[in-house]
C-alpha cells in the first residue's frame, strides 16, 4: 500500500517578505506557496506577463525592486530572485 506523502514542513513554513516584496504580497509572514500565488495574482492583475514569450515577466517599478532592477525576468529566474527577499 502506498504511503501518503507528507507535505514538506520547511516548504510550508511562513517566511517574512522584505520591504520591496511586501509591496506586492503584503507584510505578514507567508509560506512560499502563498507568496507565489499572490505574486502571480499581481502579475496577472497588472498585465505584466510578456505577450509574445509567456515565460517572461515584464517588471513594473514595484517588481523591479524585487527583481534587482531587471526589466524582464523569466519565470525560473523570478523564483530565485523572490526567494532572496524571504527570511525566516
Amino acid at each position: 500500500m502506498a504511503t501518503k506523502r507528507k507535505p514538506n514542513a520547511a516548504f510550508m513554513a511562513p517566511l517574512n517578505p522584505s520591504a520591496a516584496l511586501a509591496k506586492v504580497v503584503g507584510a505578514k509572514a507567508l509560506p512560499r506557496t502563498e507568496v507565489a500565488k499572490k505574486l502571480w495574482a499581481y502579475i496577472k492583475k497588472n498585465g505584466l506577463q510578456d505577450k509574445k514569450n509567456r515565460r517572461n515577466i515584464n517588471a513594473d517599478d514595484t517588481l523591479k525592486a524585487v527583481f534587482n532592477g531587471k526589466k524582464t525576468v523569466s519565470m525560473f529566474e523570478m523564483t530565485a530572485l523572490v526567494s532572496k527577499h524571504l527570511k525566516k
